[in-house]
């Protein structure tokens, strides 16, 4: 990989990172009631959104529906399958039962956006329309049905949210 390319990944990661950061800061904010505090962060979260981009248009990482589809898919069978094990078991050596739990159900909460991945590279050519509900306390997808309880981390179904 040359410099700049490593550069560019680099960025690109940076501002994902911040964008993620930011819109959970403005969350906090929010809560807290600073209203214009909360703007701010969603303001600046979207330019860095902007940014990251940018960074993939110019890394040339942006290909066709069905090449981004499959390498979503490997992504996230890689993560679920490979490193969040990996995760899991480093915390469980240090006792951080917290961090045991994060990284099992984000673990499975991979594993199903994997499946969704799979799904649509299945019916790529078919006008399949449906609806996600996204669990808010740990992402899990329903695709189509929104349960009473999330199946990985049992919140109520006033926890999901819809995404259209």
């Amino acid at each position: 990989m040359s410099k700049t390319r490593d550069a560019l990944h680099k960025a690109y990661e940076g501002e994902a990172k911040a964008a993620l950061r930011l819109k959970v800061f403005a969350e906090k904010a929010s809560q807290e009631g600073y209203k214009q505090i909360a703007k701010l962060f969603r303001v600046i979260s979207f330019s860095e959104e902007v940014h990251g981009a940018r960074a993939l248009r110019v890394l040339k990482d942006i290909k066709s529906t069905e090449e981004n589809l499959t390498e979503s898919f490997k992504n996230e069978r890689n993560i679920a399958g490979v490193a969040y094990d990996a995760f899991i078991k480093q915390a469980e050596e240090e006792g951080n039962k917290a961090a045991v739990l994060h990284f099992s159900q984000s673990r499975d909460v991979e594993e199903i956006h994997a499946k969704l991945y799979k799904e649509a590279l299945d019916h790529l050519m078919e006008d399949r329309e449906t609806t996600y509900h996204v669990c808010k306390v740990c992402g899990y997808v329903a695709d189509g049905h929104l349960p009473d309880v999330c199946p990985i981390c049992n919140a109520p179904k006033t926890k999901f949210v819809q995404i259209d």
